[in-house]
């Protein structure tokens, strides 16, 4: 017999979520591109992210070639990547990003791609339409909250986390993120309690 599933989070009717949304309107268009490993993990943080910001998008792929990301990313906008300036073997990305094009928020895209570090490379060198996209760094990286998951290297944080560090960083206001990260913490929690001693 299939678990029941809540229609609002898609997620197991023991493991809901939908209590730990907290909606808060970004400044910027949100596309979460998600790695389809990540769509039924218990601990992926991406979906909680989607539900609580409005008008964003969470589309599930590894690949993405020019045609998927232009019909996903029309060009009226300005479209960044949250990703580091650099890859893992140290390439700088090719497009550099213009301050100037983060001054209108109202017109620009924010990237984000949900997936492991590793799996996340892969999707970057595996659809070069996102290798050309200017990338947006964090200026500081938060203490990291994603108990439930192991991070392989500091400043490695959820997708949930990095959207809202990235979202602060853009807005010049860290606050008005701190209630969906204190949803997040209770999200965490709830996640530990299924963790076997």
């Amino acid at each position: 017999m299939p678990r029941p599933v809540c229609a609002g989070c898609l997620r197991p009717l023991a493991t809901c979520i939908c209590s730990f949304i907290t909606p808060t309107a970004s400044a910027c268009e949100v596309l979460i591109l998600q790695h389809p490993l990540e769509e039924h993990h218990a601990k992926n943080s991406a979906r909680l992210l989607h539900l609580s910001l409005p008008g964003s998008r969470l589309v599930v792929g590894e690949t993405f070639n020019d045609a998927a990301l232009q019909a996903l990313m029309p060009e009226l906008q300005t479209t960044v990547l949250l990703y580091p300036p650099t890859d893992y073997e140290g390439h700088a990305a090719p497009a550099l990003l213009d301050p100037a094009q983060l001054r209108d928020l109202q017109k620009l895209r924010l990237v984000v791609l949900d997936a492991t570090w590793r799996k996340s490379r892969k999707m970057l060198h595996q659809s070069p339409a996102l290798q050309r996209l200017p990338r947006l760094a964090l200026d500081a990286v938060p203490a990291g909250r994603y108990a439930i998951r192991k991070a392989h290297a500091p400043g490695q944080l959820s997708t949930l986390e990095a959207t809202c560090a990235a979202l602060a960083q853009l807005e010049g206001d860290a606050a008005r993120w701190q209630p969906l990260l204190e949803a997040f913490d209770g999200f965490v929690t709830q996640q530990q309690t299924y963790i076997p001693n």
